[in-house]
């Protein structure tokens, strides 16, 4: 990583997008950090300004909001159950907060992560945040608004895998979210929608924090619609 780091600076490169083990290794070499990028604790885009310096930032979980409101999914004043509290799902809880979320629900397996998670969200936001373990098969709490899938299970290889939830406690009317991308339609979204929940699947995510970074990088809107059509054409193959 430090001589990728290096090499960055040596070549003149306008910025990397980076993924784990790297997002919170390469803080070291951030100059500057955005607000959700100091929250959540890792950096997934890097930019190098004209000055020289990096300026660190994590736009997952802003790629995440923006997917919502593409389907035009409020999220100020609403409740979320976000399962997981791994690097996906802190960037993606930090955000929620940082848009108006009134309440967040952390529902993970790890104490610890769990727990932290939900002491930075309801420290450093308006928002209110706890921290359920996850032990058995986990009920979404009374009031949920947005159900987030904010772990990795059900990616390809294991698409026939599902988070460990009693689907009989998602209600019509809740809006259900994964961010699997690969297979587009995930068992955990199939079993909310069978349930009468609208779902919103992970590809927007994806594509729009690679639209995000674009803009970071070039100050140029990227082509949105060509990146969605086609990545939405390679996963459904």
């Amino acid at each position: 990583l430090d001589a990728a780091m290096a090499g960055v600076r040596a070549f003149n490169m306008r910025g990397v997008n980076l993924t784990m083990p790297h997002k919170i290794n390469v803080l070291k070499h951030m100059d500057e950090l955005s607000e959700a990028a100091r929250l959540i604790g890792a950096v997934n885009t890097v930019v190098r300004r004209e000055d020289g310096s990096f300026f660190g930032e994590n736009t997952d979980g802003k790629g995440f909001v923006r997917s919502l409101r593409d389907e035009r999914a409020a999220i100020a004043g609403k409740s979320i159950c976000l399962l997981g509290a791994g690097g996906a799902a802190r960037s993606i809880g930090v955000e929620c907060a940082l848009a108006g979320a009134k309440a967040i629900t952390v529902v993970n397996r790890n104490a610890d992560r769990g727990a932290s998670l939900a002491k930075v969200i309801a420290e450093n936001t308006a928002a209110d945040a706890v921290f359920v373990p996850w032990a058995g098969t986990a009920r979404i709490p009374e009031g949920t608004d947005i159900l987030i899938n904010a772990t990795c299970v059900g990616l390809a290889p294991d698409s026939d895998g599902c988070p460990d939830i009693d689907f009989d406690s998602v209600r019509p009317g809740m809006t259900a979210c994964d961010v699997v991308f690969n297979p587009v339609d995930t068992r955990f979204l199939a079993n909310a929608r069978a349930r009468g929940a609208r779902t919103i699947d992970g590809l927007g995510m994806l594509v729009n924090q690679g639209c995000i970074n674009f803009k970071l990088w070039t100050g140029v809107e990227a082509p949105r619609d060509v990146m969605y059509a086609k990545l939405k054409a390679e996963f459904e193959q």
